[in-house]
């Protein structure tokens, strides 16, 4: 049986960014996932620029790695990402591109220049997926028009999806603030009165005005409420959670879903390299200086979203000695989202893993 490939470059969290550099670039070398970029391509990289206070999110000097080899191709890098659907630095494109160049996310840092698209009718386009959970996708005109697509994801856990990888990065990362809120829909938190202490954390981060404080408690409307997750994320008494048993995981497969709209319309023309390296509960999104929640693993590339984000997974357990990710969202599942995409033809759960050496 003919499986996927994907390229292992191991990484400790000893190495300094420098090695990590020079392990990138000779992944990069090594995999040839670059070889269908030609000269004069718009080569567009889609990355997440990390909320103000996080640190897990991909450095700019990695970034600078690819730059230059796609320059070297006599093509034109950029860096791209969308507005968030939550409240804080990323939410409109002016605080985000500030946000993004504090973080060191510039030409000179990153070799690359930088777009994040307002959500304007003229940068939003409608795909037609017709899949049982969304029928049109809303999805950011930038990454189903440039030449060649890069997803360079961090590799890390959600309190939503289970784990964010290249899927996610593609899926939720590529759609419009319409579109991420068509994801989450339908996914309303609800509080556990027991450990709420109506610290108002949670109304200070939500994006829709839904959650007002009662009796020295947090009252979530269900009827405003949008799904975005950021109340979970902030609570600091962990009061918040998901019905999952309701359909609280349906996220994934409208996410893959998503994936989908994007990468259909791009056969031959999307490169997948996830970044294993500070693992962390959490998404990029979260405003806080993440823990490890197990050792570094490496750099991953690939030609599949599928495999790359299979094979991140088995080396996370491989190098941990048990599923870190499913502890720490125990509700969460993420091997959903991968059995899904496989099933919708997005790539395949087997794979070659080829160590680079």
């Amino acid at each position: 049986m003919v499986t996927s490939r994907v390229y292992y470059e191991k990484v400790d969290q000893a190495d300094s960014s420098e090695v990590i550099q020079q392990r990138f670039r000779r992944l990069l070398d090594a995999s040839g996932i670059l070889v269908q970029v030609k000269p004069r391509d718009q080569v567009v990289m889609k990355l997440h620029f990390g909320e103000a206070g996080n640190t897990g999110f991909i450095k700019p000097e990695w970034v600078r790695v690819i730059s230059q080899k796609i320059k070297e191709r006599q093509a034109v890098p950029v860096m791209a990402e969308t507005n968030t659907l939550y409240r804080g630095q990323r939410t409109n494109s002016k605080d985000h591109l500030a946000l993004a160049a504090r973080h060191g996310f510039t030409l000179e840092k990153a070799g690359a220049g930088i777009i994040i698209p307002e959500d304007s009718p003229d940068n939003v386009m409608d795909v037609s997926v017709e899949q049982p959970y969304i029928k049109v996708a809303k999805v950011i005109k930038l990454f189903l028009e440039a030449d060649v697509l890069v997803s360079l994801a961090h590799f890390k856990g959600h309190l939503m999806t289970g784990f964010g990888g290249a899927l996610k990065n593609i899926g939720m990362g590529c759609a419009s603030r319409e579109g991420k809120l068509a994801q989450h829909g339908g996914v309303a938190p609800f509080v556990d009165e027991g450990r709420c202490v109506g610290c108002g954390e949670c109304a200070v981060v939500c994006p829709a005005d839904a959650i007002a404080l009662e009796q020295k408690r947090a009252f979530i409307d269900g009827e405003l409420c949008i799904g975005c997750a950021s109340c979970i994320a902030a609570c600091p008494q962990e009061a918040i959670d998901v019905p999952w048993e309701a359909g609280g995981e349906t996220i994934q497969e409208k996410m893959v879903e998503y994936a989908k709209a994007v990468l259909d319309a791009r056969q031959g023309k999307t490169v997948f390299v996830n970044f294993a390296v500070k693992i962390t509960k959490e998404c990029d999104c979260l405003a806080k200086d993440d823990p490890r929640i197990c050792p570094d693993i490496g750099l991953f590339a690939s030609l599949d979203p599928v495999s790359v984000d299979k094979a991140c997974y088995d080396q996370v357990m491989a190098a941990s000695g048990r599923d870190v990710l499913r502890e720490a969202h125990p509700h969460c599942d993420g091997m959903k989202q991968l059995l899904y995409a496989q099933r919708l033809g997005l790539g395949r759960m087997d794979y070659t893993l080829i160590l680079v050496e």
